[in-house]
């Protein structure tokens, strides 16, 4: 790099947006995923010791996946090529392949290739690195937004480390946004800036889990504030809404607003309520509720309330869950409003928590009786010597698949623990159930 570079690259850098300025350099320094990261964890371990196989790092936008591998290029003695599946293509492939290869045969010196987007390669460019992260040529960095057992080919996948990389906290948002205050070379920190800490609340809570939104917020909200008469930039809550460009809600994710929202939201899918059911969903998607936090809500109340009087409900849901997962916000809104309004318009059964715990209460109260003899597992040698399964009446060798006898234990006989509706499918089982067992009696 010649002068006239250097002098270009410094002032490209000066004026890159506060989250590129702002990156974390070191490992002590990248804060938010400890549990990969952290002291002592298997990977942080393998940057340190230079010993780094092919991962792939999974995560939502701004959780740090091309942070964490500008760092590990700043601790490798390997050689470290960075490619965008978005840019390049196949021809930069073959290059980087080429120069691996020479600088292998000549200095003995290992190549890192970092792809971030892989996701966006087809799958016949992804083909292109396989043999040579197989034969160790190649040590590969894959960055997805996406989930890599839908979008990574199955054989890069066999032959990497999936680490999987949470949305940031709030408070890992908020220690991000004070370094970037008080750091004069990198940050804000040449400014006198005074902030209502309800002003970075509201940022690092409305970035949702997206430190690379939160920081540039700060940024045009510290240069776009003049100053007052003692020359400080005051960082008010309006401030950072106009920032952000959205108005801050009275939620808290940690405390009351939390759990009244949720519980409001719960009560109103209950109640057959679908535009109430909606709003709070609104009002908690707004707000930055965690969407995986909504969506395991969704499968229980599935069960709990809705249950066999539609068991489709609970399958909706799941799909929900797993569709939430893959392609994340902004569009999950549509898929968690669709489950929301399919469960707030089903029919409703409480008769399956009911009998789980009807059942779970005679375990704990009742004396544990034995087995009947003749339900017990006749599968083992010497299972006919104890009489296991002598007198078993098979169901399916009698009319209707139903024979009368008994499966509780003798202590139980004639306890019922479920109950069931009249209400929906499972009013439709329940009057099956009957006349099938009236008519065996």
């Amino acid at each position: 790099m010649d002068l006239f570079e250097q002098a270009s690259e410094e002032s490209r850098e000066a004026r890159a947006p506060l989250a590129v300025r702002m990156r974390p350099r070191t490992l002590d320094e990248f804060v938010g995923q400890e549990k990969i990261v952290g002291p002592g964890t298997l990977l942080r371990r393998a940057i340190e010791n230079d010993s780094l196989t092919s991962i792939i790092l999974w995560g939502p936008p701004g959780s740090g996946k091309t942070t964490l591998a500008r760092i590990i290029a700043r601790m490798t003695r390997a050689h470290f090529e960075a490619l965008n599946a978005v840019l390049d293509g196949i021809n930069d492939i073959r290059r980087v392949i080429a120069a691996a290869r020479e600088r292998e045969k000549y200095y003995q010196q290992k190549t890192v290739i970092f792809v971030d987007e892989i996701h966006r390669w087809a799958k016949n460019i992804q083909d292109a690195l396989l043999p040579c992260v197989e034969e160790g040529l190649l040590t590969l960095i894959g960055a997805t937004v996406e989930n890599p057992m839908f979008t990574v080919n199955a054989a890069i996948r066999s032959r990497s480390r999936i680490f999987r990389l949470e949305a940031l906290s709030s408070e890992a948002i908020l220690a991000l946004l004070r370094r970037a205050l008080s750091d004069p070379e990198r940050g804000l920190g040449k400014f006198s800036v005074a902030v209502e800490p309800e002003a970075l609340e509201h940022l690092a809570r409305v970035a949702n889990g997206d430190a690379r939104v939160a920081l540039n917020a700060l940024e045009f909200a510290v240069l776009t504030t003049p100053p007052d008469e003692k020359g400080r930039r005051i960082l008010t809550l309006k401030v950072a809404e106009e920032a952000i460009q959205q108005r801050a809600v009275l939620y808290d994710r940690d405390g009351d607003q939390h759990y009244d929202c949720v519980s409001a939201w719960i009560k109103s899918m209950r109640g057959s309520d679908p535009d109430a059911a909606l709003y709070w969903l609104a009002r908690m998607i707004y707000a930055g509720e965690d969407p995986a936090f909504l969506a395991r809500r969704l499968l229980i109340h599935a069960a709990e309330d809705v249950g066999l009087a539609d068991p489709q409900a609970l399958v909706v849901a799941s799909a929900a869950a797993q569709a939430v997962e893959r392609v994340g916000l902004p569009e999950g809104r549509i898929i968690l409003a669709e489950a929301t309004l399919y469960i707030a318009l089903a029919p409703k059964s409480n008769s399956v928590i009911k009998a789980i715990d009807a059942a779970l209460a005679a375990v704990e109260k009742e004396t544990a009786g034995p087995v009947p003899i003749h339900l017990r597992d006749a599968n083992y040698r010497g299972a006919a010597a104890f009489g296991h399964g002598k007198g078993y009446k098979y169901p399916h060798d009698y009319p209707g698949g139903w024979v009368e006898q008994q499966y509780l234990p003798d202590n139980l006989q004639g306890k019922v623990f479920y109950h069931p509706s009249d209400y929906g499918r499972e009013g439709q089982m329940k009057t099956a159930w009957q006349q099938r067992t009236r008519r065996r009696k």
